[in-house]
């Protein structure tokens, strides 16, 4: 990188009293492009305790000289600047200015020490110049409370501030730390194309599966951004992955890096995060398991794979036996969302839930030795615990802490809402579930997706289907006859599970038609259309009627109980009758019975004694026979299995005899309130067709002897 050397120059800087001599040597300002190390010399302005640095290309505050431009260069990974003051103390009431080296484009921005033990007393603040629009941040606080094993530098965590080309820094309240710096973080800067060992390495659970004679789906891995997603920077690994025990415990963090950014620049801010903590801290990779950006989105933190227990650096003390996630910005007083809060109880039960361990409960381990827990104490911590809970450190942040109870409840929850939508192939009766033999049960729950390990459909305790957490149905599958206990199971992340059972019967067989139907003339009303009829059938099903339809000659729910029914039918033609009989497992038998109706005129039939011709509109084609003197009669020979005597009833009818084969049948009464042509009068039905003869004689009852024949209809 080309140097430029510049003059100091001095500035005022509002407030803190005027200028005057006594500016103090700083050190180098070190950058790093690949393996290229690049410095520069800078100078200390100090003013009532306040050391400010100012640095960049141009758009300085009020009272600074403009440079000149810097040629144009890929800006490096890393640039620092050191800030140390030696035993020179800032005059009181002064305050000093100078132009730093031009510094190149970063995004990322923290400030480190030389004893990684030594803590800050003061306040450190920085402030950034936007690249492109030249404007000023105000001043933001950088927190300098965070420890962990490997740092090889004391550090602050890193602030995002974007695209950045000038940086003030100061600090008030305390001494500065010897070897204070500020680094600054270039996540965009060209990186070698290096393959480690995590790189490509599919996630594993971190348990086997148990052998099942059903297949179980693979356990879910919650979605996420890979470490080859966000471009991890691979070349500045150091080593391979280390691996501790179960997860006991998963930690949440929030990166502090402040929340001014957009979800576009997520994998950006993680690539800064994983570059200061290698480069600046000396740790051997990004410290984080996983990190969650303010939209919901995951990345990958530390390589070594998902599913395996990857040792982190992220709790000091509890980094063994110990998996964490940061939610990248700062959450002392604005609350997550729900989707992240969501998010974060997934990663948390897939970690803890794959070694039985319950998201919701409580551990005892004991510390490796950090600032809040001494080398070997016991601690009592949440499962899911902050950062806070373990050390020294306002870390997640007071509001994201608060809502540590809800990430419990909704890790360690069991599956809520679970119920069965239907179960397709079957026919819902009663409670009761009705099938040929194959379902396929569909279902529903109100947990997130992300929350479920898989679903399982049980048959009598047996496992007989399991589903990804995607799913909401089994593929079909077929049940023996009979009746079974079909259980549909939510596997939560966490281990726990809900469960939602259904009965379900299994009929194989169609109903059977005891007797198939029979049709029989009955009383009622002839006409030129329709001549009445009533149909029988007995139809019965082994395990539950479903529904009993005549499907012809027109549609009627004959209903389950039901075993007559009374039609019509149109005289001088055949007419078929079909029966459907379905069960409630949709098995289905259907039987026909199909007759004639014939009607033969009174003119037809063989009479003897003395009747009288009888016209009116309301007989059958018009006419009709009279008949009033004892002993007249009328008889038809016919073949067919049902047969009806059709006269007119009125107030003054009287009685006739019927004789069939020559037998008695008993006297019919046509006496009525009112006239009433065309009816049937008397009707017989025999099981089987054959030949009979049908014979009425006038009884010439007293008062009211005449009588009225209009013919007689025949079933053939």
């Amino acid at each position: 990188m080309a140097l430029r050397r510049i003059r100091p120059t001095l500035f005022r800087i509002p407030g803190t009293g005027p200028t005057s001599d006594g500016t103090v040597s700083l050190g180098r300002s070190t950058s790093t492009t690949g393996g290229h190390v690049h410095r520069n010399r800078t100078k200390l302005l100090a003013a009532s305790g306040l050391l400010a640095v100012l640095a960049g290309t141009g758009g300085v505050p009020a009272g600074a000289v403009d440079r000149e431009p810097a040629r144009a260069e890929v800006a490096p990974a890393l640039q620092t600047v050191d800030l140390a003051v030696g035993s020179s103390r800032p005059p009181a009431g002064r305050g000093y200015g100078w132009l730093l080296p031009m510094i190149k484009p970063f995004s990322l921005i923290g400030v480190t020490w030389e004893n990684p033990r030594e803590t800050v007393d003061g306040v450190v603040q920085v402030r950034t110049r936007a690249a492109g629009s030249g404007r000023w941040t105000g001043w933001q606080t950088l927190e300098t409370d965070g420890r962990a094993p490997g740092d090889s530098r004391g550090a602050s965590d890193p602030l995002w501030v974007g695209a950045s080309d000038g940086v003030e820094a100061r600090m008030t309240g305390g001494r500065p730390p010897a070897g204070l710096r500020v680094d600054l973080i270039n996540p965009d800067a060209p990186t070698p194309i290096l393959e480690s060992a995590a790189t490509g390495r599919r996630a594993v659970t971190g348990r086997q599966a148990p052998k099942a004679k059903i297949a179980l789906p693979a356990r879910p891995v919650p979605r996420m951004v890979t470490r080859a997603g966000w471009r991890a920077n691979e070349a500045i690994v150091k080593g391979t992955p280390e691996y501790t025990g179960p997860t006991q415990v998963f930690f949440v963090h929030h990166t502090a890096t402040g929340n001014g950014y957009s979800c576009s620049q997520s994998a950006s801010i993680v690539r800064g995060i994983q570059a200061y903590q290698v480069r600046s801290r000396g740790w051997d990779d990004i410290g984080y398991n996983f990190l969650v950006d303010k939209c919901g989105t995951v990345f990958e933190g530390r390589g070594g794979g998902v599913g395996r227990t990857v040792l982190g650096a992220h709790t000091m003390g509890f980094n063994a036996d110990a998996s964490s996630i940061a939610v990248i910005g700062n959450y002392g007083g604005v609350r997550v969302t729900p989707r992240v809060r969501t998010v974060i109880a997934a990663v948390a039960a897939y970690k803890l839930g794959a070694y039985g361990n319950a998201p919701n409960g409580r551990v005892v381990l004991t510390s490796g030795g950090g600032n809040r827990y001494a080398l070997g104490r016991k601690a009592t911590l949440w499962r899911i615990a902050g950062h806070r809970d373990a050390g020294l450190t306002a870390c997640p942040g007071n509001a994201l802490y608060a809502q540590l109870p809800n990430i419990r409840a909704v890790a360690g929850g069991a599956p809520a809402g679970l119920h069965v939508l239907r179960i397709g192939g079957t026919a819902l009766a009663a409670r009761r579930y009705f099938t040929r033999g194959l379902i396929q049960p569909a279902w529903t729950t109100t947990t997130p997706t992300v929350l479920i390990n898989r679903f399982e459909v049980w048959v009598d305790g047996v496992l007989r289907v399991a589903t990804p957490n995607s799913r909401r149905s089994s593929v079909p599958f077929r049940l023996t006859p009979g009746s079974h206990d079909v259980t549909v199971r939510a596997l939560h992340l966490s281990g726990r599970s809900s469960s939602v059972s259904s009965r379900v019967i299994v009929d194989p067989d169609a109903p059977v038609f005891a007797a198939k139907p029979a049709l029989a003339l009955r009383p009622g009303t002839v006409s030129s259309r329709a001549v009445p009829l009533r149909m029988r059938w007995d139809v019965r099903d082994a395990v539950s009627m479903g529904s009993v339809t005549l499907t012809g000659p027109l549609t009627i729910n004959l209903g389950n109980t039901a075993r007559s029914r009374d039609v019509a039918a149109p005289p001088n033609r055949a007419t078929q009758f079909t029966v459907r009989a379905v069960d409630r497992a949709g098995n289905a038998n259907s039987a026909s019975v199909t007759r004639a109706p014939w009607v033969v005129s009174e003119v037809s039939a063989r009479r003897t004694g003395s009747w009288r011709a009888l016209r009116n509109g309301g007989y059958l084609g018009g006419t009709a026979v009279g008949g009033s003197v004892r002993g007249a009669s009328a008889s038809w020979t016919f073949s067919g299995t049902s047969a009806a005597l059709v006269f007119s009833k009125g107030p003054r009818a009287g009685r006739v005899g019927v004789f069939v084969d020559g037998r008695p049948q008993g006297m019919v009464d046509l006496r009525s309130a009112s006239s009433a042509p065309r009816q049937v009068a008397w009707s017989r039905s025999w099981p089987d067709s054959g030949s009979h003869t049908v014979r009425v004689v006038v009884e010439g009852t007293r008062g009211r002897p005449g009588v009225a024949l209009d013919g007689l209809v025949y079933l053939k």
